[in-house]
C-alpha cells in the first residue's frame, strides 16, 4: 500500500471525503465520506500527519473526471440544489443566504411579489438545512466575531433554523413551520441596520436605541402587511415575540400569547445568547440551553431545543481529561435534561501544541490530476 500525503488544498469543508485518510502507519483516522466541519480540526490533522492510499486516489481522480462530464449534460432550469450535488460545498452555499436575505429585503418596492418570493427563500432555506443539519447547527455556534455589521441577517437565519428544529420535534405541521421560519426571517426587517451596529459597539444600548427596538415588532407587521402578508400565525408571532406570559414583555405588555410567538421568543433569545458582540463574549452552548431550561421552566419549548440542538452541539470544544481537545461532531440529540450526560458523538483530536510534525513523503501529481 503506497501512501501520499495528503495536501491542504485537497480538503475542502462541508464536502464529503472522496477517500479514507490514514496516519502514517496506515490506521484509519478518517473514513471516507466523513464531512470535516472545523479548521481547527483540519490544522490539527495535517500536524499530526495525513495520508491517503494512491489507488484510492486514482478511484477519486476518475470519478471526479466522470462526474464533470455528467454535470456538463445537464440541462439549465433545473433545481440548483439537485443538479450541482454536492459539488458545492454546503456552507458556501449557506454563506450565500446572508446576501440572499439581504437582497429580498433590502428594497421591498421592487418585489410585489414578496409573499411568494419569500416563500420561496424559506424553502430553499430548509432544503439547504436538510443537506446536513449538523453543518446548519455548527456555523451558529460557531459565528464570525468580525461580521458584526450582518448580525442582523445571520441572527435571522439562525433563528430560522432553531425554528425548523422546534418544529419538527414538537411535530409541527409544515404550514405551521413554514410560518415561524418565515416569521424568523422577518421578524427585525425594520432594526437589520440597528442590529449590526449594536453589536459592533463596545457601550451599553443607549435610549434612543431601545425606543426603536420597542416598536419594531409593530412596525414589522406594519411594514409586512403593507407588502402582501396575510399569514395570521406569521403576523401574530412576530407582534408577540418579545412578548413574556407575566405581563413584562413589549410593545404590549400581553400575557395570552401564542405557542408560535413563545417559540418565536424562545429560538430568538437563545441565538442571542450563542451569538458574539462586540460589547460581551457569546455563552457557551452548554450555558445557554440552561439558562433557557430554567427561564421555559422545563417547557415543551426548551426541551425541544435541548433535544434536537444539543448542549454540545457540533462545533462546541471540551477539553478531556487527558488534556486534549474534543470537538463535537454528528450523532445523536442530546437527553432532554441539562444535567443528564451528553449523547453525541466525540470526535477527539490533538491539541496543536501537542502535535509533532512527522516527515512525510512528497506530493504526487496525482493531486493535480
Amino acid at each position: 500500500m503506497k501512501l501520499l500525503r495528503l495536501p491542504r488544498a485537497q480538503v475542502r469543508l462541508g464536502l464529503e471525503l472522496p477517500w479514507n485518510v490514514r496516519d502514517e502507519h496506515c490506521h484509519l483516522l478518517l473514513a471516507k465520506g466523513h464531512v470535516l466541519v472545523d479548521q481547527h480540526l483540519l490544522d490539527a490533522l495535517l500536524l499530526r500527519g495525513a495520508f491517503v492510499e494512491e489507488e484510492e486516489v486514482r478511484a477519486a481522480v476518475a470519478a471526479a473526471a466522470e462526474a464533470k462530464k455528467v454535470s456538463g449534460l445537464l440541462i439549465s432550469g433545473c433545481d440548483p440544489l439537485k443538479s450541482m450535488g454536492k459539488m458545492l460545498s454546503v456552507f458556501a452555499l449557506w454563506d450565500q443566504t446572508t446576501e440572499e436575505l439581504k437582497a429580498l429585503l433590502t428594497d421591498l418596492a421592487s418585489a410585489p411579489d414578496f409573499p411568494a418570493r419569500l416563500h420561496a427563500f424559506a424553502l430553499h432555506l430548509i432544503e439547504i438545512f436538510d443537506i446536513n443539519p449538523d453543518i446548519a447547527i455548527y456555523r451558529s455556534v460557531r459565528q464570525d466575531n468580525a461580521q458584526h455589521f450582518y448580525y442582523g441577517y445571520t441572527h435571522a437565519i439562525h433563528t430560522a433554523m432553531v425554528g425548523v428544529l422546534i418544529s419538527r420535534h414538537l411535530h409541527w405541521p409544515q404550514e405551521s413551520m413554514m410560518s415561524l421560519v418565515k416569521a424568523a426571517l422577518t421578524m427585525n426587517m425594520t432594526i437589520f441596520e440597528l442590529q449590526g451596529q449594536m453589536a459592533g459597539q463596545d457601550t451599553p444600548m443607549r435610549d434612543k436605541q431601545r425606543a426603536v427596538l420597542h416598536e419594531h415588532p409593530l412596525q414589522a407587521v406594519e411594514l409586512l402587511e403593507k407588502n402582501g402578508v396575510t399569514n395570521a400565525d406569521w403576523l401574530g408571532a412576530i407582534a408577540q415575540h418579545h412578548e413574556c406570559a407575566e405581563g413584562t414583555g413589549y410593545p404590549a405588555g400581553r400575557k395570552d400569547l401564542s405557542e408560535m410567538a413563545v417559540a418565536l421568543r424562545v429560538a430568538d433569545v437563545f441565538m442571542a445568547k450563542i451569538s458574539p458582540r462586540a460589547l460581551r463574549a457569546p455563552l457557551l452552548p452548554k450555558e445557554a440551553i440552561t439558562q433557557l431550561y430554567r427561564e421555559d421552566k422545563g417547557g415543551a419549548l426548551s426541551t425541544a431545543v435541548i433535544k434536537e440542538f444539543g448542549i454540545y452541539p457540533p462545533g462546541d470544544f471540551v477539553r478531556l481529561a487527558s488534556g486534549e481537545l474534543g470537538w463535537w461532531s454528528n450523532g445523536p440529540p442530546t437527553p432532554a435534561h441539562p444535567s443528564s450526560p451528553p449523547s453525541r458523538t466525540r470526535r477527539a483530536t490533538r491539541s496543536p501544541r501537542q502535535c509533532a510534525t512527522i516527515p512525510g513523503k512528497p506530493d504526487s501529481p496525482l493531486w493535480n490530476a
